[in-house]
């Protein structure tokens, strides 16, 4: 495999042990917003969760994703994409924020991001609870709304909690659309369940023509099914990648502020995500892990496998917005044929 860059490739295992070294993301370049030296993709930590309406903790949850991230190799084995070797990524360290001012958090995470789009680097934030991702969109959708795929155990479509509260982690996508960062007709939650307060969070989706799979649908019809659907919602325009890693189980990743049963798992979200290769993805992020509750470290490790395939997709992008095909490694074998392929219509149900 040829890289794009060898000053983008990370430290190798197979040189330097993963518990030595500096733990940048994935162990690659450490760069600075004020001298980005080329880069394309850029990690960038957002430790931050006074936006939680439950359990705090996911403020630390950079820090534990680098260090998780370090088990990463150079390429998918599954899908054969070799993403380092794709596109110039680089670990931007974290955001400067303000944990006791949302309002002054919002506005730093929001500038930080700027500069990054301005550079034409696209990002990948590290949450940090869910209510970065707002500012993160205000900063990528000066162009226009964006496309919007979020994997998730919640909407976060209500308007407010606590009296008037409209900025929680509860209420981004609700702030987006009303903003007009996204576009609600290309729009899609995937793995939404749990109970609920009233509906008003669903009854804001239908009105405004957001696509929503509840959990219950995705086991019926299958990861494949739902995401050929995730991918004509989405189109060939810019998009955003979410994932909460609470869509996920919490019998795989109980470091979360609120975790709900019956979730997908991790297999299921890495066909999900590998499902987005080929989408114009220009940002994405990793939320509201909160290591606290997860003294293994289970959560954190899920976390970092989970970017790695986010990584997979979004280098893929960002190289063919630059005339360039992604590499992938030849030298393993044609990836394996699932049963049912991701391009299969969605009204066809899975075979099983």
């Amino acid at each position: 495999m040829i890289p794009v860059d060898p000053a983008y490739l990370p430290v190798s295992a197979l040189e330097v042990p993963r518990f030595a070294g500096i733990a940048t993301m994935m162990r690659l370049p450490l760069r600075r917003l004020e001298a980005p030296e080329g880069a394309e993709i850029g990690f960038l930590g957002v430790p931050w969760d006074s936006g939680t309406t439950n359990r705090p903790g996911a403020r630390h949850g950079p820090r534990a994703l680098r260090d998780a991230s370090t088990m990463i190799r150079m390429v998918n084995q599954a899908t054969r994409a070799a993403p380092f070797h794709t596109a110039r990524a680089a670990d931007f360290g974290d955001a400067t924020v303000n944990l006791t001012d949302v309002g002054h958090t919002l506005q730093l995470v929001q500038a930080q991001f700027s500069r990054l789009h301005d550079a034409a680097i696209t990002p990948i934030m590290l949450g940090g609870d869910h209510l970065m991702s707002l500012p993160v969109l205000r900063a990528l959708a000066s162009e226009g709304p964006l496309g919007f795929i979020q994997f998730d155990a919640h909407t976060d479509l209500f308007d407010s909690y606590f009296g008037g509260v409209r900025y929680t982690h509860g209420t981004p996508f609700r702030r987006a659309v009303e903003e007009g960062l996204l576009d609600p007709a290309r729009m899609v939650q995937i793995g939404i369940r749990g109970t609920t307060y009233d509906g008003e969070d669903r009854a804001f989706a239908a009105a405004n023509g957001i696509r929503v799979v509840p959990i219950e649908e995705l086991h019926a019809r299958g990861p494949a099914a739902v995401m050929a659907e995730a991918r004509a919602i989405l189109g060939s325009g810019r998009s955003y990648l979410s994932f909460d890693i609470d869509g996920i189980d919490p019998a795989f990743t109980p470091g979360t502020g609120t975790p709900e049963i019956g979730g997908f798992t991790p297999y299921d979200a890495q066909l999900m995500l590998r499902a987005l290769d080929g989408v114009d993805i220009v940002g994405a992020d990793l939320v509201e892990v909160a290591p606290p509750f997860d003294p293994h470290g289970t959560t954190t490790w899920v976390g970092a496998s989970m970017l790695f395939e986010i990584l997979c997709v979004t280098a893929s992008a960002a190289a063919r917005r630059r005339g360039r095909a992604p590499v992938i490694c030849e030298t393993l074998p044609a990836p394996f044929a699932v049963a049912q392929h991701p391009d299969q219509p969605p009204d066809q149900p899975p075979g099983r």
